[in-house]
């Protein structure tokens, strides 16, 4: 019987990457996704996004992205990259295939997925690359289904037309959360509020043209203490918001980083907080009614709240039973490596590395096919 081929679920960069790099050693791979084309979550994301990684550094292996989209890529062009990326390697993609489950009848024996349709599919090996940010994550706050007002996810945001002369809070000071409220603040809401719980480290996305993201790549391996010390010259680049009710955090940079908290790559939020057109305030702590209260006490009554309170990554359903989860449901191994207990099963995009993700599903992708076909 003929080797059935590599199946790669999910079709972002993670999974046309490690597709192109098989192809490129003579291995059949089938890329299945539940949507209809490649690129889905990033269709999805918010109009404004930019890429915070360089374009050199955000390429994936074997097609550059063009340099007409500039040095730091907007959603659309990323998008109509990785189309171009997924013609020009000739990925076979099934699109319109969702795996509900991947199992392993024989300790010996090929993989088996179980797919919408009723359809059960055989591989060799298995590539999981859904992605670091698939399901959303709403945090149970006492009183939430009380709420008068309109709460959504984060995910659900494009653009701030819907939000014009209307009361925000948005709630989660990532790299994400301060995006949407610089882009509500500058686009025409009526009032800003932003929630912070535990105050971010924030760096200018470049410096006199140098991009964090070099700095990230080179201090990644040096001790934790040493860049803590190192990035404080860095962040006192940015104005001191402490005065606005956004101080500098107590803990390294680094230090928080090891604790999976990414630095905040300036989207305008600094200009827009000292503007006074975002509102630092408290976390949220619970609803009632209309109202919204927080950790140091005071009460809100905003009319939208946006939370941009992260994701999971919703792998339970797919591989739980294998063993292969951590307590937060991230894979125990990554990139090359198996587990003991699945092998020939591989993970690429679940870390969220100072370096830049698609850097890093860049240098993952040729490593997994080389393990794969070491293990063929």
């Amino acid at each position: 019987m003929p080797t059935p081929p590599v199946h790669i679920i999910g079709a972002g960069p993670g999974g046309l990457a490690t597709a192109a790099a098989l192809a490129d050693r003579g291995v059949k791979a089938v890329v299945l996704d539940k949507s209809d084309d490649v690129a889905a979550s990033w269709r999805a994301h918010y109009d404004r996004l930019r890429l915070h990684t360089t374009r050199r550094w955000s390429s994936l292996p074997g097609l550059p992205i063009p340099r007409s989209a500039g040095r730091w890529v907007r959603r659309d062009d990323f998008v109509r990259y990785l189309e171009a990326y997924a013609r020009y390697h000739r990925i076979d993609l099934a699109a319109g295939v969702e795996v509900a489950r991947v199992d392993r009848p024989a300790p010996d024996g090929d993989w088996v997925l179980h797919a919408n349709g009723g359809r059960r599919l055989h591989a060799s090996a298995v590539v999981v690359a859904t992605g670091f940010n698939h399901t959303p994550r709403l945090p149970d706050w006492p009183g939430r289904d009380t709420f008068t007002g309109e709460l959504l996810h984060a995910h659900a945001y494009r653009s701030p037309g819907p939000w014009q002369d209307r009361d925000v809070l948005v709630v989660g000071i990532g790299n994400t959360g301060a995006e949407i409220a610089t882009d509500l603040a500058t686009g025409g809401a009526g009032r800003v509020r932003l929630a912070v719980r535990t105050a971010p480290h924030i760096l200018r996305r470049a410096t006199l043209g140098w991009p964090s993201q070099a700095s990230a790549i080179l201090c990644r391996r040096l001790p934790v203490r040493l860049v803590d010390r190192l990035a404080r010259p860095l962040e006192r680049t940015v104005p001191d918001l402490t005065p606005h009710g956004l101080p500098r955090p107590d803990t390294g940079l680094y230090s928080r980083v090891r604790e999976g908290a990414i630095p905040v790559l300036d989207p305008g939020l600094v200009r827009a907080v000292r503007r006074g057109q975002v509102e630092p305030v408290g976390a949220v702590e619970s609803f009632e009614g209309e109202k919204v209260l927080l950790a140091n006490g005071e009460t809100i009554t905003p009319e939208v709240v946006i939370a941009a309170t992260g994701y999971r990554r919703g792998l339970e359903p797919l591989i739980g039973h294998l063993g292969v989860l951590d307590g937060r449901g991230r894979p125990l191994v990554h990139g090359r490596d198996t587990h003991p207990a699945a092998p020939r099963l591989y993970f690429t995009g679940y870390t969220n590395p100072i370096s830049g993700m698609l850097r890093e599903l860049a240098r993952d992708a040729p490593r997994i096919a080389a393990a794969i076909t070491r293990g063929a």
